[in-house]
């Protein structure tokens, strides 16, 4: 199978699963993960930050390649991980019920 992350991250080609495009997409796929996973993947990527922003910041948004906007799109999804795995350790918000986010804007790339 061919990697679908630039050159130097096949380390998190595991997770490229996590490379999804669009907050909602996000949000499901945090929510249809078990906490284990979450921890997963957040070990995974959180300490490669450095190098993805290194890697990001070569490009504009919009002259990415494909394999970059992947990535972005997976360090999107640390983001959304990130407070479950650091501070609630569950995948939905705490007391929250059957609430749901919307994101009614979100950048184009």
């Amino acid at each position: 199978m061919a990697n679908v992350l630039p050159a130097g991250f096949e380390d998190l080609e595991p997770f490229a699963d996590w490379g999804i495009h669009g907050e909602r997409a996000r949000y499901a796929k945090r929510l249809a993960s078990t906490m284990q996973q979450l921890q997963t993947f957040y070990d995974a990527a959180f300490p490669r930050t450095d190098d993805a922003l290194a890697y990001l910041e070569k490009y504009a948004v919009d002259d990415l390649p494909e394999e970059g906007q992947r990535l972005l799109w997976l360090y999107c999804s640390l983001v959304t991980v990130s407070l479950p795995v650091e501070a609630w350790r569950q995948p939905r918000v705490p007391d929250s019920g059957a609430s749901s986010i919307d994101a009614v804007l979100e950048p184009v790339i």
